[in-house]
C-alpha cells in the first residue's frame, strides 16, 4: 500500500522506500509529485474544482495536443482510456454505419463490453466475452486476430484498432511495415484505422506513436501522460469526423467531469515540460537499462529478451523474441516473471505484479538509479539460477 511519492520513488504506508518502475502505469513521465505539476493542481483547485462547462485550461490542453499531432484536428476529453475508446468506436460505427471491429489478440482497450473479448487459435475469431458479465451480442461484432498479422478487411468492418506498440501483453513492436500495411488495408474498405495512444501517446515521443512511425491513424486515443497522474483522457480525429458528435452531429457522447479543470491543469504542466530533448535523455535511460538487464540476467544462464521500442521497455524471459501475444503467454507461463519480481521487491526495487505489463523509467530515474536496478537484477537472476522455477 503506497503511502506517498517523489521523483522516481514511492514509499509505502510502513516507511519503506521503493525505486519505482511502475509510475502510475506510464501516467507519471516526469516522477511522482513533479513540483511544477503540484503547483499546477493547487492554483487550479482555489479556482474551483468542477463546473459542467468549457474552461480556458481545456482549450489550451487540446490546442497544445493537437499542435503536437499530424493530422488531428479537434479532441474531446473524458475522464479514463476506457471512456477515450468506447467513444472512438462509438463514433467509427456511428460514422460509417458499419457494426464490425477489428482487435488484437493481447491488446488492451479498457473494460468497456466491445473490446472484452477473446480469440482462438484460428487466423481470426469472432470475439467471445472474455470476462463475466459481457453479453455475447456485445462482441458478436468484434474480429479477433493475432498481433503483428495481416487481417482480413471487408466493408463491414467500422474500424481496426491497435496499441501501435503493445504494451499490455509485455512490450511487443510492431514489425517493419506493420503498421503502414493496417492503414492502406483501411484504406481499401474505408474503415477507421483507431490508435489507442493510451500508453504511447506523448511517452513514445513528442507527437506519440503516430509521430514516431509516420503512420497517421483516423483516430486517436490519449491518456495517462495528458492527465498529469489525474483522471483524464482523450480521443480526436480531423475536424470532419468529430463533427458527427453532438451536439453538432446525431452521436452522442458527455460526462459531467470530462475535461476536469484540475486534470488539465495537470496536463498542461506535463506537456510543458516535455520538448524533443526530454524524449532524448529519457530513450538513452532506456536504452542504458534493457542493455544492462538483458546483459546480467542473460550471463547468469537466464534465457530472457529486454525489448524497446523509444522510451519503453518490457521483459520476458524466453529463449525468443516475442512477436504476438501466444508468444507473450509462453513467457509468462514458465514463471520466471514472478521469481524475478519478488527478487526485485525484496531488494525494494518496485515492478508491476503481473507478467504482461512493461517497465516505466521516467525522467525522473538517475544513472544511479539505473546502476543500482542493474545491479539489483544480476542479484535477482543468480537467486533464479540457483532455484527452480517449481521451488519458488
Amino acid at each position: 500500500v503506497v503511502d506517498r511519492g517523489s521523483g522516481a520513488y514511492v514509499w509505502d504506508v510502513e516507511g519503506t522506500p521503493y525505486l519505482d518502475y511502475v509510475q502510475s502505469y506510464g501516467a507519471s513521465i516526469l516522477g511522482h509529485a513533479n513540483p511544477k505539476v503540484v503547483e499546477a493542481i493547487c492554483a487550479a483547485s482555489e479556482m474551483g474544482t468542477t463546473f459542467g462547462a468549457p474552461t480556458p485550461g481545456e482549450i489550451e490542453l487540446a490546442e497544445e495536443i493537437v499542435n503536437r499531432v499530424e493530422g488531428l484536428e479537434m479532441v474531446r476529453f473524458v475522464s479514463s482510456g476506457t471512456e477515450a475508446v468506447m467513444s472512438a468506436i462509438r463514433l467509427a460505427r456511428g460514422a460509417t454505419g458499419r457494426r464490425k471491429i477489428v482487435i488484437f489478440s493481447g491488446g488492451y482497450h479498457g473494460h468497456s463490453d466491445a473490446v472484452l473479448a477473446s480469440g482462438g487459435s484460428g487466423v481470426a475469431t469472432l470475439g467471445v466475452p472474455s470476462t463475466a458479465g459481457v453479453l455475447e451480442s456485445a462482441v458478436e461484432g468484434t474480429l479477433v486476430v493475432p498481433y503483428n498479422s495481416a487481417p482480413l478487411i471487408d466493408k463491414d468492418v467500422a474500424c481496426v484498432i491497435v496499441e501501435p506498440v503493445a504494451a499490455n501483453m509485455g512490450l511487443v513492436a510492431p514489425q517493419p511495415n506493420w503498421l503502414q500495411d493496417l492503414r492502406r488495408s483501411c484504406d481499401s474498405v474505408g474503415a477507421f484505422l483507431i490508435f489507442d495512444e493510451v500508453i504511447t501517446g506523448f511517452r513514445l515521443g513528442y507527437g506519440g506513436a503516430s509521430g514516431y512511425y509516420g503512420v497517421i491513424p483516423d483516430i486517436w486515443c490519449f491518456g495517462k501522460v495528458i492527465g498529469g497522474g489525474l483522471p483524464l483522457a482523450a480521443f480526436g480525429a480531423r475536424r470532419e469526423l468529430m463533427e458527427y458528435l453532438a451536439p453538432k452531429g446525431p452521436i452522442y457522447q458527455a460526462g459531467t467531469l470530462s475535461g476536469n479543470p484540475l486534470a488539465v491543469a495537470a496536463g498542461k504542466a506535463v506537456l510543458s515540460q516535455l520538448n524533443p530533448d526530454s524524449y532524448e535523455q529519457l530513450e538513452e535511460t532506456t536504452i542504458e537499462l534493457s542493455k544492462g538487464l538483458n546483459q546480467v540476467i542473460g550471463q547468469r544462464g537466464i534465457a530472457v529478451r529486454v525489448p524497446r521500442a523509444g522510451t519503453l521497455l518490457g521483459i520476458f524471459f524466453s529463449e525468443v523474441d516475442v512477436l504476438d501475444f501466444t508468444g507473450a503467454k509462453k513467457a509468462a507461463d514458465t514463471g520466471r516473471y514472478r521469481q524475478f519480481f519478488h527478487a526485485m521487491l525484496k531488494d525494494r526495487i518496485a515492478l508491476a505484479p503481473g507478467a504482461y505489463e512493461i517497465m516505466f523509467p521516467s525522467l525522473a530515474h538517475t544513472k544511479a538509479d539505473i546502476t543500482r536496478t542493474i545491479e539489483a537484477a544480476d542479484s535477482a537472476a543468480a537467486s533464479m539460477a540457483m532455484h527452480s522455477v517449481g521451488s519458488a
